[in-house]
This record gives C-alpha cells, sequence and structure tokens, in this order.
C-alpha cells in the first residue's frame, strides 16, 4: 500500500474519514528514504525530467499534474488539495524502526506543508517553479514507497483492518477470517499501545 492511497480510503462499514494508519514495515529500503532527502536537499529536479511529473502548465491560468493529485489543477486549488492531504499526516504513526522515514513524513507535515501555506496566501506573480523540489519529494514519498504491514483504524466504529503484504484487507465483517487477522494483531502488538489494545475493537480484538 502506498501512502498516497491512505488519502482516499474511508471505513467500509461507516463511511468515516480519515482512517488512523499504522505503519508496522515498509517494503521500501531505508536507503530510498535518504535519497528522497538529499534529493531534495540538493534541490535535484532530475526526477521530473526522466518522469514529466510533476508537470507545470503555462497558458492563460497556471496548472499542475502530478501522481498525488493526479487531474491537472489550476494552482491554487492544486495547493489547497496538497495542503489537505498533507494535513492528514498527522493521522500516520510510523512504528517501524526506521528513522529516515519518520524524518520524511515529518518534514512534509511540518516543513512543507507551512511553505504552500504561505505561498498559497498570494500567489500572484509568484513562480510556481520554486515549488519543484517539494512538490518532486512529495510525489516520491507518497507514490513511489510501499508499506509492507500496517494497520488501519476507523476511530468512529472501532474496526481496524490489517494491511498484510502491502495490501488493506478492507472486507465486510462477514468476510473476514478472525484467525488470520487475530494472528496479525497479536504478532504486531508491541507495535500498539495499551490504549489501542482496550479499545472495544471490531469485528473482533485479542
Amino acid at each position: 500500500m502506498k501512502p498516497w492511497l491512505f488519502n482516499l480510503l474511508a471505513c467500509p462499514i461507516c463511511k468515516s474519514f480519515p482512517l488512523k494508519l499504522f505503519i508496522f514495515s515498509f517494503e521500501t529500503r531505508e536507503e530510498l528514504f535518504e535519497k528522497y532527502l538529499k534529493s531534495y536537499e540538493n534541490n535535484d529536479l532530475s526526477y521530473k525530467s526522466e518522469n514529466q511529473i510533476p508537470e507545470i502548465i503555462e497558458g492563460d491560468e497556471l496548472y499542475i499534474r502530478d501522481n498525488i493529485i493526479i487531474e491537472k489543477k489550476p494552482l491554487k486549488q492544486y495547493l489547497d488539495k496538497l495542503i489537505s492531504i498533507l494535513n492528514e499526516l498527522i493521522h500516520i504513526i510510523d512504528k517501524t524502526p526506521y528513522t529516515l522515514s519518520k524524518q520524511c513524513f515529518n518534514l512534509a507535515y511540518k516543513d512543507i506543508k507551512n511553505e504552500f501555506i504561505e505561498f498559497s496566501k498570494n500567489i500572484k506573480n509568484k513562480d510556481a517553479k520554486k515549488l519543484l523540489p517539494e512538490l518532486i519529494f512529495l510525489n516520491r514519498l507518497m507514490v513511489e514507497t510501499e508499506i509492507e504491514a500496517g494497520l488501519l483504524l476507523c476511530e468512529k466504529c472501532n474496526r481496524w483492518y490489517p494491511i498484510i503484504d502491502t495490501i488493506p484487507r478492507m472486507l465486510p465483517d462477514e468476510y473476514r477470517s478472525k484467525e488470520e487477522e487475530l494472528e496479525f494483531l497479536k504478532a504486531h502488538k508491541d507495535s500498539l499501545n495499551e490504549n489501542f489494545l482496550d479499545l472495544d475493537l471490531k469485528p473482533f480484538k485479542l
């Protein structure tokens, strides 16, 4: 599961959004997070040259298209949408042993989000190309990264959904495998605090 997908997922039972995401492990190697950070720090734009993303489309009105928003949008609408997505990163809890992944998500949620907020206050006559290092960093973090194991929690109805072998299993209660999913929860309980385990978890709990 890619972090990008998290921004689209709602509880299939009660339809609540956003969910809370606990990440137990990444399929992505930690060296790749280091690469994201170094490319950002060095203002390396080679990713854009190789992938043509993010794309800044100039004309009567300036548009941006990338792999996060997907549909091209006017600059102000794009930034508003992206800031909204970055706000949801507060619901991601990285319980992996990686240090650099936490650094990446923290950079996105704090520094980059705040930079976009300041930029969007008065975008007239501002050069959107100055945002390219940030946009490239976010596209790589949100779209290239792969979560191997994790858990999605709906804080409204207390239903939890495992992420197993990169796939979020968001099935109705009657189609879920109690034995397999409780084994998954047991295997990762040390990554979850007592407050979580004390919840009235549905459809089953330890």
